[in-house]
């Protein structure tokens, strides 16, 4: 776990500055293909049993880690197991419990407006189609579209700031605006593969390619990489800056699925190792 042999820097076939899109196509699957043998258990990092819930999870992940919605969502659920619930919430009593996630009031006003709109225009049942979900309160296309690939098996692409980054870093786009890098990106793969590409791309960011301090000297795809060095190489030290399963922590998820080689994260007020922080 986490065992992967030490890149070569001298073996690196890194892509040149004229490389044409035929090219940056092939590498760009290639890469896909091999975070799908370094991450055969990737899978979206927030709880969740229902499209309910993973709306909500989604929204709070806003401006903080999956950990930290994980930690908050069970007493939050527990007491507002549906959109009815939640519609009917006192502001002050879920501002109260979401506030570990911050930016607690605008969350609060939006997960009340979200779930009003829900029981009011869809039967307080979560709509399966994008154009529905961009309409509720605080939903955009990145929430949308992990609400999709996740709750209803739609494939669709989660730009957020780890996917964004290493799509620039890997030279696949230069895009910075969200719905531009999803066209994109888009473009590359097939629609099948989205929702799994995401994933992938969000734990190796999450995990290895970080964002200020990449760890380029434990990476699998250095070979791949024409930023390979923006970060620390040396293998022993980047070993050192692997998060999460990678480097031998615990994960995001409280209940994470069966076949996750790491170990489950810590409930709200336990003791957490700060370099899980992203």
């Amino acid at each position: 776990m986490g065992e992967h042999a030490a890149p070569d820097p001298k073996k690196a076939t890194k892509p040149t500055k004229t490389e044409s899109r035929l090219a940056m196509v092939r590498r760009a699957r290639r890469i896909n293909r091999e975070l799908a043998e370094v991450y055969p258990y990737a899978h979206p990092e927030l709880d969740f049993v229902n499209p309910f819930q993973l709306l909500v999870a989604t929204v709070l992940s806003a401006q903080t880690t999956d950990l930290r919605v994980n930690q908050t969502t069970p007493a939050l659920f527990t007491k507002y197991p549906t959109p009815d619930d939640m519609a009917a919430a006192a502001p002050e009593e879920l501002e109260a419990i979401i506030r570990p996630t911050g930016f607690f009031r605008a969350k609060a006003k939006a997960l009340i407006g979200l779930s009003t709109a829900l029981r009011d225009n869809f039967g307080s049942e979560v709509p399966g189609r994008l154009e529905d979900l961009v309409t509720l309160p605080g939903v955009g296309r990145k929430t949308a579209n992990v609400v999709l690939g996740n709750g209803f098996g739609v494939p669709g692409l989660t730009v957020d700031t780890h996917f964004g980054r290493l799509v620039r870093r890997w030279k696949w786009t230069d895009q910075q605006d969200p719905e531009k890098v999803e066209a994109e990106i888009a473009a590359i793969f097939p629609k099948s593969e989205w929702t799994m590409l995401s994933h992938r791309i969000i734990f190796h960011g999450r995990r290895v390619c970080h964002s200020r301090k990449p760890a380029c000297g434990a990476c699998p795809i250095t070979h791949l990489c024409p930023s390979y060095g923006e970060g620390e190489t040396d293998p022993e030290k980047a070993k050192r800056l692997l998060k999460y399963e990678m480097g031998g922590h615990p994960g995001q998820r409280l209940n994470p699925p069966p076949d996750y080689p790491g170990k489950p994260a810590p409930s709200l007020g336990d003791v957490e190792d700060p370099r899980e922080a992203v």
